[in-house]
C-alpha cells in the first residue's frame, strides 16, 4: 500500500461524533464548512443555523427512554395465598386444640361438682380457675423450651409431641374421678405442648411475603373461633349422656361412672386425626432441616402413587413413570418425584445470643400481649363459671344482704351446658364471618398498628358491662335459669363487642411478635418466649380470676372481678402506644449481607417468566 492511500485511511475514532465535528470546526474559522471557494449562502438559502444543529444532535444521540406503566399489583385474597396445602394441615391441626379447650369449659363447672357434690358454688368457681390455670401454668415452664427445640430440631417434631401429649391429657382428664387426678392430667397437656408458638413461626416461613401476612395470621385465630362454635356444643351435647338421654344411655355403667368422658375420648380422636396429618402431610419449614428424610411425607408419596397404579387402570406389565429399574440389579424400585421448588430463605450462619433477644420493642410487644392473653383468658374463665352460676333467689339470701345495683348485687345467669354451649356457638358464629370478611378489609385501610391499637378499648366496655347481664329481668322466677328474650339479646350483643375486638387483636398480636423478632435465627425462640409470657399471664389471671369471682360471690359483689380485668385492660391499652411493628431483622450480624445474596441468586430462576 502506497503512503498517500494510508494517510487517506482513518480510524473510525479519529472522525469523533458529530458535534465534535462542529466543535473542531468552530475553532477553525478560517476554514469553511464547504469548502475553500464558498464564500456564504446564495439568495434564498437559509443560513446555516450551528446552534439549532447541534440540538437536533442532542436529541438524536440521546439514549431511548420510555416510559413504561407499572404494572397495577393484584389483590391479595384469600385464593391468592401461597402454600395453601401446608396452610390447611397446620388449620387442621391448630383446630384439633381449641376444640379439646371449648369443649372442656362448657361442662367443667359440673364436672368439678361431680367430684364432691357437697362443695358450695364459691368453692367450685375457685376450682375452675385452678384447672384452667394449671395448663398455662406448666405451659409456662415449658413453652420457651419448646420454642427453642424447634429452633435446634426442626418445627414438625416438636408439633407431633405436643399434639400427642395433649391427647393422652385429655383421655386422662376425660377418666379422673377425683379433682387432683384431673389437674394432673392438666398440668401434663400444658407441659407437652408448646404447639401455638411453633404453629405461627411455621405460619411465618410458609408464607413470607409481607402483603399475605393479615390473611396468613388469621388462619390461627380462626381455627380458635371455629373451635368455639363447634366444642361448646360437642361438649354441652355429649357430656353425662346417661343422665341426659336415659333413655339412650342410661344403661351403660362405664358412662354412669365417667360421666364426662365421651367429648374428651371425641377431642382425643380429632388430636390424632391431626396427628396424623401432620406426620404424613406437613412439610418441615426450617431451613436447615427442610432438606432431611422425612419418613412420614416418603411413606405418603409411595402409598399414593401405589393407589394410582391400582386404580388408576394401568395394564399388567406397564411401567409407570413412578417406578425406574435399578441399575445394579435390575429390580423395580420406586421413584420419589423431586419437590416442587420454593423460595428459599438466606441460610444464615451466625444465630444471634439469647442475651440480646430483649430489645426495647420486644419487651414492649412481650408485656402487651402478656396483658391481654391474661384478660382475655380470665374473662373466658370467669365468663364460663358465671353463665353456670345459679341465678340470686332473695329467698335463700342472708338475712343481712340487700343488693344495691349496680355495685353490690350477686348472682350468674344458671345456664346448663347446652345453653353454655349455644351461647358460645353465637360468639364463634360472629367471629368467624368477621374474620373471613371485615378483618382484612379493616387491616389493609388502617395497617396492623393502628387497627390493634383501635379494637383494644372493646375489651374494658365488655368486662365492665358483663356482670350487669344478672340484673336483667328473666321470664322464668328464680332460682330457674334466666330466660327470654331480653336476656339474649343482651348475651349476644356483650359477645359481639367482644367478638370485634378479639378477631382484630389476636391475629395482629401475632403479626407484631413476629415482626418484633430481632433476628430470623431466632423467630422460634421469639415465639416461644411469646407463648411463655401469654401462659405466665393466663396462669395468674385465671387462678386469680376464680378466687375473687368466689369470693365476690360470697360477698354478694360478683361484679369485682370482672371490673378489675377492665383496668387491666385498659393498661393493655395505654402500653400499646409503645409498641412498634418491626421488620423481623433488627439486628444485622456477620454474614447475613453474604446469606441474603446467596438465597437471592438461588430464587432468582423462580422469578422469570
Amino acid at each position: 500500500m502506497s503512503t498517500s492511500s494510508k494517510s487517506s485511511v482513518r480510524s473510525v475514532s479519529d472522525y469523533g461524533t458529530i458535534a465534535q465535528y462542529d466543535t473542531d470546526s468552530d475553532k477553525s474559522s478560517d476554514i469553511s464548512p464547504h469548502g475553500n471557494d464558498y464564500d456564504g449562502p446564495s439568495a434564498g438559502e437559509v443560513p446555516y443555523d450551528r446552534a439549532r444543529r447541534r440540538s437536533f444532535i442532542e436529541e438524536d444521540e440521546d439514549p431511548l427512554q420510555i416510559d413504561v406503566p407499572a404494572k397495577k399489583p393484584k389483590p391479595v385474597t384469600w385464593s391468592s395465598l401461597p402454600h395453601k396445602g401446608q396452610l390447611a394441615i397446620l388449620t387442621a391441626a391448630r383446630l384439633a386444640e381449641p376444640l379439646v379447650q371449648t369443649s372442656l369449659r362448657s361442662y367443667l363447672f359440673y364436672q368439678l361438682k361431680s367430684f364432691d357434690k357437697s362443695l358450695p358454688d364459691s368453692v367450685i368457681a375457685s376450682q375452675a380457675g385452678i384447672m384452667q390455670s394449671s395448663f398455662a401454668a406448666a405451659q409456662l415452664c415449658t413453652a420457651m423450651l419448646w420454642g427453642r427445640a424447634s429452633d435446634h430440631g426442626g418445627r414438625k417434631r416438636v408439633l407431633l409431641i405436643g399434639l400427642s401429649g395433649t391427647m393422652i391429657s385429655c383421655l386422662g382428664f376425660g377418666f379422673s374421678t377425683t379433682f387432683w387426678q384431673a389437674l394432673i392430667f392438666r398440668m401434663l397437656g400444658g407441659a407437652l405442648n408448646g404447639n401455638v408458638g411453633v404453629m405461627r413461626t411455621m405460619v411465618s416461613e410458609i408464607v413470607r411475603e409481607k402483603k399475605f401476612q393479615s390473611r396468613a395470621f388469621l388462619i390461627l385465630p380462626m381455627c380458635a373461633n371455629i373451635g368455639v362454635i363447634i366444642g361448646p356444643m360437642m361438649g354441652g351435647l355429649t357430656s353425662d349422656p346417661a343422665g341426659n338421654y336415659p333413655s339412650l344411655f342410661g344403661g351403660i355403667k362405664w358412662l354412669k361412672k365417667y360421666p364426662y368422658s365421651p367429648p374428651n375420648v371425641i377431642s382425643a380422636g380429632f388430636l390424632f386425626c391431626a396427628a396424623c396429618f401432620i406426620f404424613f402431610g406437613l412439610e418441615e419449614t426450617h431451613e436447615r432441616y427442610a432438606q432431611e428424610h422425612d419418613r412420614g411425607v416418603h411413606f405418603r408419596r409411595k402409598l399414593t402413587g401405589s393407589l394410582r397404579r391400582i386404580f388408576g387402570g394401568e395394564k399388567p406389565g406397564y411401567q409407570s413413570c413412578d417406578s425406574v429399574p435399578d441399575s445394579h440389579d435390575g429390580s423395580v424400585t420406586e421413584y420419589e418425584p423431586p419437590k416442587p421448588k420454593k423460595y428459599v430463605a438466606p441460610r444464615y450462619k451466625n444465630k444471634l445470643p439469647f442475651r440480646r433477644i430483649f430489645t426495647y420493642n420486644v419487651i414492649c410487644t412481650l408485656i402487651c400481649h402478656a396483658l391481654m392473653a391474661g384478660s382475655m383468658g380470665t374473662f373466658n374463665n370467669v365468663w364460663y363459671s358465671f353463665l353456670s352460676t345459679p341465678v340470686f333467689d332473695p329467698a335463700k339470701a342472708p338475712p343481712d344482704y340487700t343488693p344495691h345495683p349496680p355495685f353490690t348485687f350477686t348472682g350468674g345467669i344458671g345456664l346448663p351446658p347446652r345453653s353454655v354451649g349455644f351461647a358460645m356457638a353465637i360468639l364463634g358464629s360472629i367471629g368467624i364471618s368477621m374474620q373471613l370478611f371485615i378483618y382484612p378489609l379493616v387491616n389493609d385501610r388502617l395497617g396492623t398498628v393502628r387497627s390493634w391499637r383501635i379494637f383494644l378499648y372493646c375489651f374494658p366496655f365488655v368486662y365492665i358491662l358483663a356482670p350487669m347481664l344478672s340484673l336483667i329481668p328473666s321470664t322464668t322466677p328464680p332460682p330457674s335459669q334466666k330466660t327470654g328474650w331480653p336476656i339474649w339479646i343482651s348475651i349476644t350483643g356483650l359477645l359481639f363487642i367482644q367478638v370485634v375486638g378479639k378477631t382484630f387483636a389476636s391475629p395482629a398480636t401475632s403479626i407484631l411478635i413476629n415482626n418484633c423478632s430481632p433476628h430470623p435465627s431466632v423467630l422460634g425462640t421469639i415465639h416461644g418466649i411469646g407463648q411463655t409470657a401469654s401462659s405466665a399471664a393466663r396462669t395468674v389471671g385465671p387462678a386469680l380470676g376464680g378466687f375473687l369471682y368466689g369470693l365476690g360471690l360470697r360477698n354478694g359483689v360478683v361484679a369485682a372481678v370482672f371490673w378489675g380485668l377492665a383496668i387491666v385492660a385498659s393498661f393493655s391499652c395505654v402500653a400499646s402506644n409503645w409498641v412498634r411493628e418491626g421488620n423481623g431483622h433488627e439486628i444485622r450480624l456477620e454474614g447475613d449481607d453474604e446469606a441474603e445474596a446467596e438465597a437471592e441468586a438461588e430464587n432468582r430462576p423462580l422469578l422469570r417468566p
